[in-house]
């Protein structure tokens, strides 16, 4: 089974930008990051076919945050642009991942994949 490691995580103020790496120790047909705030559910953010690099990025957060992959290198990135405190929460990717109509990205069912151990992500105001 796959095994997945993020980094990149940290604390920034308002505005500013980070960028997540997701790496894998082997091959990955598609990754998705997603977050979780305290007393909140998990949120898919994003998610990327790496074969052909199609991706979906949750309306939440279009237009400040990209996800992108290097497969020579089994990463799977997430830039993050223009924070705001709202985006707060420990980030984790996870394989595969699928985009539903309606819903979003999910990651994989227990026992079908493979998830991260997560980076907190604080922003402040």
């Amino acid at each position: 089974q796959v095994q997945l490691e993020e980094s990149g995580g940290g604390s920034v103020q308002s505005g500013g930008s980070l960028r997540l790496s997701c790496v894998a120790s082997g091959f990955t047909y598609s990754t998705g990051w997603f977050r979780q705030a305290p007393g909140k559910e998990r949120e898919g953010v994003a998610c990327i076919s790496q074969p052909d690099g199609t991706a979906y990025v949750a309306d939440s957060v279009k237009g400040r945050f990209t996800i992108s992959a290097d497969n020579a290198k089994n990463t799977v990135y997430l830039q993050m642009n223009n924070l705001e405190p709202e985006d707060t929460a420990v980030y984790s990717c996870a394989t595969p991942c699928s985009v539903v109509d309606g819903v979003g990205a999910l990651g994989p069912e227990a026992g079908f994949g493979s998830w991260g151990q997560g980076t907190q992500v604080t922003v402040s105001s």
